[in-house]
């Protein structure tokens, strides 16, 4: 099964000011993970991933298991919350793909049994009462 292309994702990571050059030994251990990170600016990484493999939640967990200190401002925790989330979602439409399909299938099929078009519930004999 093929995987589209919106499973490749390329997100920043924002780390607190304090202590400094967080942003380059994080890239040096997302590097040595296989993954292509990049300093986008000062206390900011770019990192690229393939979903299914990675997630922003999961390499964010590894940076602090090492040490590394986010950047936990309001803003910065909802963009993350947000980016968690819709990738959450996404991993698991990705995995409930065929079973999804199948019950479309089933769906079908039953409807095509079902009778179709209005369907009047009232008596045959009210429908003639004036």
């Amino acid at each position: 099964m093929t995987q589209p292309e919106d499973c490749f994702k390329k997100r920043e990571i924002h780390f607190s000011a304090l202590p400094s050059g967080q942003a380059a030994r994080a890239a040096e251990s997302l590097a040595e993970m296989g993954l292509a990170a990049e300093i986008a600016g000062p206390g900011m990484l770019t990192v690229c991933y393939h979903l299914p493999e990675h997630s922003l939640e999961t390499l964010e967990e590894a940076l602090v298991d090492q040490g590394f200190h986010l950047d936990n401002s309001l803003l910065q925790k909802i963009k993350r919350a947000l980016v968690h989330y819709v990738e959450e979602v996404q991993c698991q439409n990705l995995c409930e793909q065929p079973r999804m399909q199948k019950n479309m299938e089933i769906f079908v099929k039953v409807y095509e049994h079902h009778p179709h078009g209005d369907h009047d519930a009232t008596p045959e004999e009210w429908r003639e009462y004036r």
